[in-house]
């Protein structure tokens, strides 16, 4: 299974357009090639760089098993149009939220689960909740990462 993007290129920086400085929109996302017997999917968005613990972006699950992309700018409700329910992140919002680091060169993790079964978790889990949920249910894992440093922020790094 491959996770890509087509706004950028593993490791490259994060187009300005999907973070809090440009329209903060989410970027397209594809995949392919799920291991036999995937049912659904489930996405994070994550940054490790965060100044106290792992920043959640994006909370995605029960993406259904036929579904292959994410379409640039998915909308902030409970319900995906083609399947899926979104969580909270870590800004106390439903959706995604694009990277927006206090300071310095941040990454961020775009990390797609192949799952065995649909999750059933209520709109608005939050990451530990699907965690907790996806345990002895993930087949392959996959991550995608970008970068994405603000204009005129300090890098500590």
């Amino acid at each position: 299974m491959e996770l890509q993007s087509l706004a950028f290129f593993i490791g490259n920086s994060i187009p300005f357009k999907y973070t809090c400085d440009g329209e903060n929109v989410s970027p397209p996302l594809a995949w392919d090639s799920p291991p036999p017997g995937t049912v659904s999917f489930a996405l994070l968005m994550e940054d490790p760089d965060a100044p106290k613990e792992t920043f959640t972006h994006w909370v995605v699950y029960d993406l259904p098993a036929n579904l292959r992309h994410l379409p640039e700018g998915m909308i902030k409700q409970t319900h995906l149009p083609h399947g899926g329910v979104q969580g909270m992140n870590d800004f106390g919002e439903l959706g995604f939220s694009g990277p927006c680091p206090p300071h310095g060169t941040h990454r961020y993790f775009f990390k797609l689960y192949a799952l065995d079964q649909f999750l059933g978790l209520p709109p608005r889990a939050s990451k530990t909740e699907l965690l907790a949920a996806m345990k002895g249910h993930v087949l392959e894992a996959v991550e995608l990462m970008g970068r994405y440093a603000r204009e005129g922020a300090v890098d500590f790094s």
